[in-house]
């Protein structure tokens, strides 16, 4: 099947099977390899983006389901300029980050988290944070981060 993507602000038009993943279609055919491809079944959150500013699985999401969205990955955050988006930022200061296998899927949940609304307590965000897996275990770090990001990002 043939689609146009729209992924960070850009179109890409595409002939795929019509089975193909959301990840698979970032990876393979545009060289997006921000997301993660961790457990393929939707466990892990290494392949979190952001579809029309909802955080989803890219490896439970078929392409031809994002057709006509936006789709905004890792690659997608920081400025023009190159400044970092300030979950970034964030996530460096605070080092929430150790193999960095997880930090991309991390940083999108993350930014889901705080337009969700469920970035008000720790308690909240590690409930809602839940589903991305870190095996370095940087949790409270992740936590921090968040915390220190939130403000920055509601005044944008």
């Amino acid at each position: 099947m043939t689609l146009t993507l729209h992924i960070n602000g850009k179109a890409h038009p595409l002939t795929l099977d019509p089975r193909v993943t959301l990840l698979d279609a970032l990876r393979e055919h545009l060289a997006l390899t921000g997301a993660k491809k961790g457990c393929d079944q939707g466990q892990c959150g290494a392949c979190t983006v952001l579809l029309d500013g909802q955080r989803v699985l890219s490896c439970l999401t078929l392409a031809a389901a994002a057709e006509g969205r936006e789709v905004t990955t890792i690659e997608g955050l920081a400025g023009a300029d190159g400044a970092l988006h300030p979950m970034q930022q964030a996530f460096l200061d605070h080092d929430a980050f150790q193999c960095g296998y997880c930090t991309p899927g991390q940083i999108m949940s993350a930014i889901g988290c705080v337009r969700e609304g469920h970035a008000e307590k720790p308690e909240e965000i590690r409930e809602y944070m839940s589903g991305n897996l870190c095996r370095c275990a940087a949790y409270p770090n992740i936590v921090a981060a968040i915390e220190q990001a939130k403000p920055q990002m509601e005044q944008a």
